[in-house]
């Protein structure tokens, strides 16, 4: 989480030179190079049946980079978590089956009203809107991760699936960043790539193969806390009081809806874990 939003927040006066799609592309093209080096896919690993899982990871860690940037250039780092994290906690709450697991979703969304505090009219449309498609990514990112990791060892699986997600920034990032390229940017984007997506991808990765997507999801309260300490400290953004009840209510709901956090190993990997041990 602390790599996540320091990440973020380094991004920041980045996009502001090369756009968010811009920083986006060049943050993910850095992980995936250093992804290819370290965990070079292997052809007999994958069958068919794995390819539009794989491409759809990609797709969706793409848009998902894409489009919370895009909400950071327009609303507060800690709203904009806190928007996002929607996402991951309405995975936790439906996946319970339990309807009064969705009264988390809704205490967390009370928070995002007060953060974002509607009724003074100063709030950013357009802002708001990326930070949900970002948190409709995030939730599509869990469940596909999860997938995704049942079926590759290691973290090879990430070696297809980051060079896809920068191809997928690429489209929008490319016209972006054109004519504002810099050799200056290139070690700020290898920087920002190990920040997002190499060390919290990897970590992603390995702790879902052990973890049901709910656990997952909320074990991750803190992130609006994290992103609201690192938008103060790196970005000098002052939140209100009323914004900071805003932010504990989305902590409170994540860390509330917790279900069984440890999940059966798949038959897979419990048999290379066996044969490994």
């Amino acid at each position: 989480m602390l790599s996540v939003q320091l990440g973020s927040a380094l991004s920041v006066p980045l996009a502001s030179r090369v756009g968010p799609a811009g920083i986006a592309w060049l943050r993910l093209t850095a992980g995936a190079a250093i992804f290819l080096a370290v965990a070079r896919p292997s052809r007999r690993s994958l069958s068919r049946r794995d390819i539009p899982a794989l491409v759809a990871l990609g797709v969706t860690t793409g848009l998902e980079t894409v489009a919370f940037l895009a909400a950071i250039q327009r609303i507060p780092l800690g709203t904009a978590v806190a928007v996002e994290f929607l996402g991951p906690l309405t995975v936790a709450a439906t996946r319970t089956h339990q309807r009064r697991a969705l009264a988390w979703p809704a205490l967390a969304l009370g928070g995002v009203v007060l953060l974002t505090q509607p009724w003074h009219g100063r709030s950013n449309p357009t802002g708001l809107g990326l930070a949900v498609l970002a948190a409709m990514g995030w939730a599509a990112y869990i469940l596909l991760t999860q997938h995704v990791g049942d079926r590759f060892d290691g973290i090879g699986a990430l070696s297809i699936t980051v060079p896809i997600a920068a191809a997928t920034a690429a489209v929008i990032g490319i016209p972006q960043a054109a004519g504002h390229l810099t050799l200056g940017l290139v070690p700020a984007a290898i920087g920002l790539g190990l920040l997002l997506p190499v060390l919290p991808y990897t970590f992603e990765m390995l702790a879902l193969r052990h973890i049901a997507p709910n656990a997952f999801g909320t074990l991750m309260a803190l992130e609006p806390a994290i992103g609201v300490i690192l938008g103060l400290l790196v970005l000098g953004q002052q939140p209100t009081g009323l914004q900071l009840l805003g932010v504990l209510l989305v902590v409170v709901a994540g860390a509330a809806a917790q279900g069984h956090g440890r999940r059966q190993r798949p038959p897979v990997l419990a048999a290379a874990h066996r044969a490994g041990s």
